[in-house]
């Protein structure tokens, strides 16, 4: 049977860029990869059928000459055929060009460096104004005495005889390779015969740091500020790992926070309550506002304080700020006191100025009497 056109079976134009083939290959490999697909007999073979084209298609000279010959140039039937084939080594240095990157298979055992976490607490009024923190953490950094080599002065590593330096060794099984972290040098691919003496061949060395981190206005509790490049340096040469700052805002003794709003709960003297007034609170920017409480303002009123809240992280404005009464009953009465609350007690009827009790207890009445019947 014929061979499909290789462009046809990545579904890619002739002009394609190289960036195009490669991920028009990242797509079939995914979607027709054996194991993915058990049930379907005709997976391996399209799975096979791509990794052919791209192993093709992604080198300039291979490419060239097929532009030119098509399919004879690599059976052997076309001027170009000589030194062109597919077999399954160079399928496997496919898959790694194409997944190696994701899987951490680099050349050289070189690793990324861990990323690091950082606990940090602050309060409600360093997240309304934000503020410049400092913070001492302990990760490893390149050794300096070997530059991160792993090797005393005037020596250097060497490549692994085994793995040839790649880190891995493969193993053939039919069409597939299967591919092992290589057992003398454990995947780093060179050896180290004259360790340095100071990170012991590591070439990573524990050492605290201290950094700034600059809290931004409206920070929110659960925050998280990434610090790039300041988490533990890499293996063998490998990029450094990221510290992440985790923000959390302590509870506050006047305020609770929702999102860009505050509530605050002010206990109003009954008479006040009663009577009306003005009453002075606090505000997170350390200020104070005034509030008129209006006569006969009940428990639980809410007075909204525009603007006085939380900045917004992102973006401009400010939330609001609630103020909810709480009505403080008056304790250690005198007698003349008591006297006194007898007297307006009994001076006026209920219904007037207690009037939510008085509708509440006819409810209770009305649902005894029913019940009577």
């Amino acid at each position: 049977m014929a061979k499909r056109d290789f462009y046809d079976t990545l579904g890619v134009a002739r002009g394609a860029t190289a960036a195009e083939i490669k991920s028009a290959y990242r797509k079939l490999a995914m979607r027709f990869h054996p194991d993915r697909n058990p049930e379907d007999p005709d997976a391996e073979h399209r799975f096979k059928e791509a990794a052919e084209a791209y192993e093709v298609l992604r080198d300039e000279d291979k490419r060239a000459a097929y532009d030119r010959f098509g399919h004879d140039a690599f059976d052997g039937a076309g001027a170009a055929g000589a030194g062109f084939g597919f077999t399954a080594s160079s399928f496997a240095d496919v898959f790694d060009d194409l997944f190696g990157e994701f899987m951490g298979a680099r050349r050289g055992g070189a690793r990324r460096g861990a990323d690091l976490r950082y606990n940090l607490e602050i309060s409600l009024e360093d997240a309304y104004r934000g503020r410049q923190a400092t913070i001492r953490t302990t990760t490893t950094v390149t050794c300096e005495a070997c530059a991160g080599s792993g090797a005393e002065a005037g020596s250097q590593p060497i490549a692994c005889t085994t793995c040839q330096g790649a880190g891995k060794v493969r193993a053939q099984q039919g069409f597939f390779t299967i591919e092992r972290t290589c057992p003398r040098c454990q995947g780093a691919g060179r050896i180290i015969e004259h360790p340095c003496a100071a990170c012991h061949g590591t070439g990573r060395q524990a050492r605290e740091k201290q950094l700034q981190v600059n809290v931004p206005r409206g920070v929110e509790d659960g925050t998280r500020i990434r610090l790039a490049g300041e988490g533990e340096a890499g293996v063998r040469g490998g990029p450094p790992g990221d510290l992440y700052i985790f923000v959390s805002i302590a509870p506050h003794r006047l305020f609770q926070r929702d999102g860009g709003n505050l509530f605050c709960r002010v206990p109003v003297a009954m008479t006040s309550a009663a009577l009306g007034g003005a009453i002075e609170v606090p505000t997170i920017e350390g200020k104070r506002a005034r509030v008129t409480v209006p006569a006969g303002t009940q428990p639980g009123h809410q007075f909204r304080l525009k603007g006085k809240g939380m900045p917004a992280l992102r973006g401009a404005g400010l939330g609001d700020m609630f103020v909810q009464v709480t009505v403080e009953t008056p304790v250690s009465l005198t007698e003349r006191q008591k006297e006194l609350l007898k007297e307006f007690d009994a001076a006026g009827a209920p219904e007037t100025h207690s009037p939510e009790a008085h509708g509440f207890f006819t409810k209770v009445k009305e649902l005894w009497d029913d019940l009577r019947e």
